[in-house]
């Protein structure tokens, strides 16, 4: 039998020997496995094409889950951006700086009140706090106390009232309750409230007390002249009233007006010795800032006080110069003030109403 030829046309075009491309071209193509699965499209079935409408070949979800990750990292990357300017902008070092505080000085006013008569006196305090208008007052502290009802602020908290109505009651306490301090001793509890730009004022005060509504140390504390009077009796009467005021965004004020009433005797004097009443009337203005609030400081806007009995003639500036049981007012009147003269403070005398004293 005859092998097999080729036709007489040659070779189909494409076929082994065909003229077409040559088989040399197609030797180093390798179809692997691989390579067919990855290329193999997944076709529907005729009823899930009916029932989902669904086309022909299903797309490969390797695609969309790479898209879906792309996007939520796209997304993080957005929001930790943003999150990073907002910080960036509250923590700016180029936001404007604070206003630099500017502190006044504190001015003073001290009124003696002259008896009109000898000053009553009595060898038992309790009779003498009885039959006087003290007699209703409270003891010491006790006497100072806070608002019923204490309410925050347009732009200070509750907390931040309270500190303000506090350092002033701990300002009033320390200034005018303390014995050290009551005995022109110690001062250094009642400096320690002041706002640090006043103490040069404060400071001053008490090295050159002077009458000029600027340095007068009874403008910051009440003190007595210790040769000539002490306390008969420590407890300490009291009444009066704080209340606190927002005035602009950076500041509270407190009032507080106090009546304070001390049972004294000459210094020395044995114990059963006949006491005199002396009152003071302070009415103080103190500001805070919140630096202030912050260290439990004052800023003392205002200072007056009513005192007696005392002398008008008596310089008051140093202590307070009481008149004691049987005492009278010297009838020079007050000190004599040049009305033309510059920096002083006109000299200022009340009287004593007798209803303010003890009908003993």
């Amino acid at each position: 039998m005859g092998g097999p030829v080729d036709p007489p046309e040659g070779s189909p075009e494409g076929g082994p020997g065909g003229g077409g491309a040559s088989d040399d071209e197609y030797r180093s193509v390798v179809f692997d496995e691989s390579f067919v699965r990855a290329a193999r499209l997944q076709e529907f079935s005729a009823q899930e094409r009916i029932t989902d409408h669904a086309p022909a070949v299903r797309r490969t979800p390797a695609l969309r889950r790479g898209l879906t990750r792309q996007v939520v990292i796209l997304v993080v990357l957005i929001v930790i951006a943003f999150g990073t300017a907002i910080y960036m902008g509250v923590r700016s070092p180029y936001r404007t700086a604070p206003v630099a505080r500017h502190t006044e000085p504190l001015r003073m006013t001290v009124i003696p009140l002259a008896p009109t008569g000898a000053v009553p006196g009595s060898g038992s305090v309790r009779d003498l706090y009885e039959h006087s208008p003290a007699a209703q007052f409270r003891t010491a502290a006790d006497g100072i106390a806070l608002p019923a009802a204490v309410r925050r602020t347009a732009h200070f908290s509750d907390s931040q009232v309270v500190t303000a109505l506090t350092t002033a009651k701990d300002y009033l306490v320390d200034s005018s309750l303390d014995p050290d301090v009551l005995t022109g001793g110690a001062v250094r509890t009642v400096r320690m409230l002041v706002d640090p730009q006043q103490l040069d004022q404060f400071d001053q005060s008490f090295d050159q007390p002077v009458v000029d509504g600027r340095h007068a140390a009874t403008g910051w504390l009440v003190r007595f002249d210790p040769a000539q009077a002490e306390l008969a009796d420590p407890h300490i009467r009291v009444q009066g009233t704080l209340h606190a005021a927002e005035t602009d965004t950076d500041s509270l004020e407190v009032t507080s007006d106090h009546t304070f009433v001390y049972a004294l005797r000459p210094a020395g004097a044995v114990d059963g010795a006949r006491a005199s009443l002396f009152t003071v009337r302070r009415e103080l203005h103190f500001r805070f800032d919140r630096e202030d609030l912050r260290n439990h400081q004052a800023e003392l806007l205002v200072s007056y006080v009513q005192a007696g009995p005392l002398s008008c003639s008596v310089d008051s500036a140093e202590h307070l110069h009481p008149l004691l049981a049987g005492q009278t007012a010297k009838k020079d009147g007050p000190a004599g003030t040049d009305p033309y003269a510059t920096g002083g403070a006109t000299a200022l005398c009340g009287a004593l109403a007798p209803s303010a004293q003890p009908s003993v």
